[in-house]
């Protein structure tokens, strides 16, 4: 009889064993002498400071970066990988690079319109898809993306993107989950949404690996914690004994920075881009729509000299079309009513024109800088608005991108290649490259996003000293309202009707 008693799990059985590990990343070599226990029915945060190896070692553990010293072993034998679902940027970019690599394909074949859409990305490889339909269903009610299976996903935020992803991965049925920041780019709606999906999860069969750069992301069911900090194992412990303890600040502590040292260039007083007009950006019932999408209709707003506006709303109601319509990147921008720096779009100027006077950092704009140049380079690009760097740099411009790059803690990486950077380093890096001209608009979209709160204190705080201390105007978005800079004197907000279209409603901050 005793034989039909069901045995509890043994918490104590190992899952995956990091054993003295050190990690290849290309041609560099990082967390050293590394272990790790996974344990049945743990579930972990990681956390620490941009490039500390928290992806990486992940990554790893996914099977996707080299173990050149030590072993990772798992539960049974390496097949036990394939129960292994890894959610990243990294991810989101690769699909994305695939989609552009598609492009010539359909321009021959006369498909122009046949994108992937989110429901293939969420099916793509899966066998078995109807015993997968009713948990198919659930998830993505929860989520709340039923409108976008059928739409390409080029066409998806970040966001939105995120939500896609983390689906295919629940719906896997994964052993273990490794969900890489995935509460960025999700307002708050959403956060809350996904992150009681992904605590659920962890009462069922699935162990969650959780890297993050924000505490209060770190979910209820999460059980332990680990820090790394410079490429090293800082610490690992229980989530209790952690999280208020005083080596979570030892972990952040950096120097603190001051405003006299922020490597502020004025624009030159000769450049046609010291004239500031009155008004900087004029939209007049503009609408984007994508077939059967509307994305934008009937949008009137006006943003003059002197005003520096944050953008705000959920995912999908329009933030980052609004942002591409001023950019340049939107060819829709053509067919509206749209005023820049006091001249229509259309009407003759060179996109070239129009992004000299233009800063900008997006997610969108990362995952299309894909080069191979140096970080140093990065930053110089910003001079001439181009995705990579073709052209040769001044004395100068040189002499202002190595005092960004040593304003970020970044000079020991000034060499290093964009794409074997971190997430959160490259996003510093982006974020120079917008500011290195003091353009006359400054475009920051969810620019904190993948930075730790050191990072994040940093961007925030030099975004107010550049709006205090040049001409440079500031436009933005954020889905944390406590990262809204003091700068910032109006709110663009975007909220929802019982129609289901979205208004726009502008204040004075």
């Amino acid at each position: 009889m005793s034989s039909h008693i069901k045995q509890a799990p043994d918490s104590s059985q190992p899952l995956i064993i990091l054993d003295n590990i050190t990690i290849r990343v290309r041609e560099q070599f990082i967390l050293a002498n590394t272990s790790w226990v996974i344990k049945k029915n743990q579930n972990w945060a990681i956390i620490g400071p941009n490039g500390a190896g928290k992806s990486s070692l992940v990554r790893a553990i996914a099977g996707e970066f080299p173990v050149v010293q030590g072993k990772i072993a798992y539960h049974g034998d390496e097949s036990f990988k394939d129960k292994i679902c890894y959610v990243s940027f990294e991810r989101h970019q690769h699909l994305i690079a695939r989609e552009e690599d598609r492009d010539a394909s359909r321009y021959f074949s006369g498909r122009l319109n046949d994108f992937t859409t989110a429901r293939q990305v969420i099916y793509e490889g899966l066998s078995n898809l109807c015993s997968r339909g009713q948990q198919f269903d659930s998830i993505i009610e929860q989520l709340g993306i039923e409108h976008l299976l059928e739409r390409g996903i080029r066409f998806l935020s970040t966001g939105e993107m995120r939500k896609v992803l983390i689906v295919r991965a629940l719906i896997m049925f994964p052993k273990i989950l490794i969900l890489d920041e995935p509460f960025d780019g999700l307002d708050a709606a959403s956060r809350s949404q996904l992150a009681e999906t992904i605590n659920a999860s962890m009462n069922k069969d699935t162990q969650v690996i959780l890297v993050t750069h924000r505490l209060e992301e770190i979910l209820p069911n999460i059980s332990h914690v680990m820090g790394l900090k410079d490429g090293r194992m800082f610490f690992q412990e229980k989530r209790d004994d952690i999280l208020n303890h005083d080596q979570i600040k030892r972990l952040y502590h950096r120097n603190r920075f001051h405003a006299d040292v922020f490597p502020i260039n004025e624009r030159p007083a000769c450049s046609k881009s010291s004239i500031i007009p009155d008004v900087l950006v004029e939209m007049k019932n503009t609408a984007v729509r994508y077939t059967d999408v509307t994305v934008l209709d009937n949008l009137n707003w006006q943003m003059k000299s002197g005003e520096n506006w944050a953008i705000a709303g959920p995912n999908g109601s329009g933030k980052t079309t609004l942002l591409s319509l001023i950019a340049g990147d939107n060819p829709q921008a053509y067919a509206n009513e749209i005023y820049l720096f006091g001249r229509r779009r259309g009407t003759g100027e060179s996109i070239w024109e129009i992004k000299q006077r233009i800063g900008m950092i997006s997610s969108e704009f990362q995952i299309r800088y894909r080069r191979s140049i140096q970080a140093v380079d990065v930053i110089l690009s910003g001079f001439f608005d181009s995705v990579g760097l073709y052209r040769q740099s001044s004395f100068a411009q040189r002499e202002i991108a190595k005092k960004w790059i040593d304003f970020i803690h970044m000079t020991e990486k000034a060499d290093k290649p964009f794409n074997q950077l971190s997430y959160g380093e490259q996003r510093l890096l982006l974020l120079a490259r917008a500011m290195v001209k003091l353009p006359v608009l400054l475009i920051l979209d969810e620019p904190c996003q993948g930075l730790d709160r050191t990072n994040r204190k940093m961007i925030l705080d030099l975004i107010d000293v550049i709006a205090q201390n040049s001409h440079t105007h500031i436009l933005f978005v954020t889905h944390h309202d406590e990262e809204v800079p003091a700068c910032i004197t109006h709110l663009l907000r975007f909220e929802k009707e019982l129609t289901g279209k979205y208004t726009i409603v502008s204040t004075c901050m």
